[in-house]
């Protein structure tokens, strides 16, 4: 194992992104509904876990996910998960850090939980086959995070052992799942700090780009 990892693994929402949470809470706004209702219906219920869960693993579709989480919420289904995620924005800070890294040589992976591809593309316009060397996409390969299949499937494309990579992902339980296949951990909560931890990790100043 070399001094620094010489792998780079990113979460997709909520890294490359600006933060889901801002996003979900204004579209409650705009629909008028009360303020939380969406994680109360969608992350709280053990159905709106499951049907969310099956999304991601590509069992169900976004078309399905959509009419159940408009049952729930008692909103139009239309297109409704982009309707949601609307306020999502590209993270420059990420996003120029990812560059940085794949500029120094560094490898650069998406590992992303589907949110359903069609009709609302969470990726359009991100040109992720271009700008990274591997993407995984979850619903593609039938699994999810925090399965260690999906993460050792991410580590197979990248032909780099775990003790060389490092994962970064919004949610903590994600990057423990990958602490415990010895990837190192980084939990995003602050993309400035994020990029800082990169830099010592990777031995790259990424905010050089």
């Amino acid at each position: 194992m070399s001094l620094h990892r010489t792998g780079l693994i990113l979460d997709f929402g909520g890294v490359l992104t600006t933060p889901l949470l801002p996003a979900v809470l204004a579209f409650e706004q705009r629909e008028g509904l009360p303020k939380g209702a969406c994680l109360k219906a969608l992350y709280a219920d053990d159905e709106g876990v499951r049907i969310t869960s099956d999304l991601e693993r590509g069992a169900v579709s976004q078309t399905e996910w959509n009419e159940f989480a408009g049952r729930m919420l008692n909103v139009s289904a239309d297109n409704l998960m982009g309707r949601i995620f609307g306020d999502l924005r590209p993270e420059p800070l990420l996003i120029d850090a990812a560059a940085a890294a794949r500029e120094a040589g560094i490898k650069v992976a998406i590992l992303s939980n589907s949110v359903g591809l069609s009709p609302w593309n969470l990726y359009d316009g991100y040109e992720l086959e271009r700008r990274y060397d591997v993407v995984v996409i979850s619903e593609q390969h039938l699994m999810r995070k925090p399965q260690r299949e999906l993460f050792e499937l991410t580590l197979k494309r990248m032909e780099l052992p775990a003790e060389e990579t490092v994962f970064v992902d919004d949610t903590e339980a994600y990057v423990q799942a990958a602490a415990e296949l010895g990837i190192a951990g980084v939990h995003n909560v602050d993309p400035k700090q994020t990029v800082a931890t990169l830099s010592e990790l990777l031995g790259v100043d990424l905010t050089a780009f």
